[in-house]
């Protein structure tokens, strides 16, 4: 299950969303060929990456920035790119191109900091703009809980997309960072699981005065939990359910 679209586009063009969908892109191309040598790529992580171990140390602080701008694969680049596709573009559009652009810093540095929380003596780096995206995801949970958002469900031979709230993909999407990040070892690598779950929580925060300021859930009533202008309308899903070959 994963979201395809939403169906609240922005009123104004969002550049820095844009801008940071091509950054992501092209800085993951400019490596992309060495992902295999590990005598070349091993650096390009040392140096950028988020190593705990390294800022505990009081070193290589600006990885807590530049690791979010590297990935470490082709669908983890893909991934974050289609999350902060969807959900960037509304935010962008509450908050000014500025105003959004210091969001998703602070929510991937701080997001950052969350990971390091739980073993700060770690050496394994962290990579990703996940974190700083789940801090988008957060703040659409607050700003638009309501809003539609397209999910393709994929099952065996089942295929449809449904849309859904927003609340309820995000909802469970924040949960199942809590309970991977509880349960799964992650000491030898892995997904970050507590960057997601902090960047989810920080994004929540970090809007919650905006939130309050436009009238809490009294804006919510006048929004109806959505974006405040129309819907996109979208045809019916025209994916058909692929029967079982006997």
């Amino acid at each position: 299950m994963f979201p395809v679209r939403d169906h609240n586009p922005s009123r104004r063009t969002p550049y820095v969303t844009y801008a940071l969908l091509a950054l992501n892109i092209l800085i993951f191309l400019s490596y992309w060929g060495v992902m295999q040598d590990p005598a070349r790529i091993n650096p390009i992580f040392w140096n950028w990456a988020m190593i705990p171990a390294q800022i505990t140390a009081g070193d290589n602080y600006i990885s807590l920035v530049t690791s979010t701008f590297l990935h470490g694969g082709f669908m983890h680049l893909a991934g974050n790119m289609l999350f902060l596709w969807i959900f960037g573009d509304n935010l962008e559009d509450e908050l000014g191109h500025v105003g959004f652009l210091i969001f998703y810093l602070f929510c991937g540095i701080l997001a950052n900091v969350a990971q390091i929380l739980p073993d700060p003596s770690s050496a394994v780096p962290t990579v990703g703009a996940s974190g700083a995206i789940a801090g988008i995801m957060g703040g659409y949970l607050l700003m638009f809980p309501k809003a539609k958002v397209d999910i393709l469900i994929i099952f065996i031979v089942f295929i449809r997309i449904f849309p859904i709230p927003a609340w309820i993909m995000l909802g469970l999407w924040f949960g199942l960072q809590i309970v991977s990040g509880v349960s799964v070892d992650t000491t030898n690598g892995g997904v970050a699981y507590w960057a997601h779950a902090g960047g989810f929580v920080i994004g929540i925060l970090y809007l919650l005065p905006i939130w309050l300021r436009r009238g809490g859930r009294q804006w919510w009533d006048r929004t109806e939990g959505h974006p405040p202008h129309p819907d996109a309308t979208y045809s019916p899903s025209t994916i058909p359910i692929i029967p079982r070959r006997k």
